[in-house]
């Protein structure tokens, strides 16, 4: 006889999600996520950002099933056959951004973000921010509500509402997206490699005051943030066969 699986479940506070697992928990037993084969978290996609953040020390395999709204990073949610759904999923790698946050106390904070790494106007003036990579100035002055870098993973979230570029989950490139760009008016952004370091100053931070946030963690009153792709810290993804990153990366951008 073949040996079950271990299978660590978490959830989010939501009615339907507490339900899911105790269904869940009755059906297949409890354990810690650090003796699991695999993590299933019951969620939306905040959740499940909030779990990989969380579950990143035990290095596993991480599957969402959804139980929140969008759920873009969740699988259809079933309490039956999860066993072998989770033998057939299919595993995406993702790398975090590591943010590196200087406030105008002089004060540093540092924080990984698996979607983005934002900064966005926390006055009613525009923020004005000097961009730099790999250390040499790329733009003198972006006037806009903000900016962000983006992982593939995160291409679809903030950075496509904010009209950036939908990127495959397997290349090597960061997306680098204006908020509301002001001046250069047609500014829209670009695309750097994944091993870029980019540097935003924030001018003017006494008059035009800016945050920032890795994944929605906000950090007040910066004056200047470093962001680059954290290669050492993998996260894993599970997803049922067809219906993987990739596949849902390249369908959103058809529909």
């Amino acid at each position: 006889m073949s040996q079950r699986m271990k299978i660590a479940f978490v959830a989010s506070d939501v009615d339907s999600a507490q339900e899911a697992l105790s269904d869940l928990t009755a059906k297949y037993g409890v354990h810690k996520p650090e003796e699991a084969d695999v993590i299933v978290a019951l969620g939306g996609d905040g959740f499940m950002l909030q779990t990989l953040h969380k579950m990143q020390p035990y290095a596993r395999p991480i599957y969402g099933m959804n139980r929140g709204t969008v759920g873009f990073l969740m699988n259809a949610y079933s309490a039956d056959g999860l066993e072998e759904r989770l033998k057939q999923a299919e595993e995406a790698v993702i790398n975090p951004l590591a943010m590196r946050a200087v406030c105008r106390d002089g004060s540093i904070h540092e924080a990984l973000a698996i979607n983005e790494v934002s900064l966005l106007r926390a006055g009613q003036q525009a923020a004005k921010l000097r961009i730099s990579v790999d250390g040499k100035p790329r733009l003198d002055e972006l006037v806009c509500d903000g900016a962000l870098v983006s992982t593939p993973a995160g291409s679809t979230a903030y950075n496509y509402s904010a009209h950036g570029p939908i990127l495959p989950i397997g290349s090597d490139v960061l997306a680098l997206t204006a908020v509301a760009p002001f001046r250069p008016r047609r500014w829209r952004g670009a695309l750097l490699p994944k091993s870029s370091t980019v540097r935003f100053d924030v001018l003017e931070a006494d008059k035009r005051p800016v945050m920032a946030g890795a994944d929605s963690q906000p950090v007040r009153d910066v004056v200047s943030v470093e962001v680059r792709s954290e290669p050492a810290i993998k996260h894993r993804i599970l997803f049922d066969p067809g219906h993987g990153l990739e596949e849902r990366l390249i369908r959103e951008q058809f529909t």
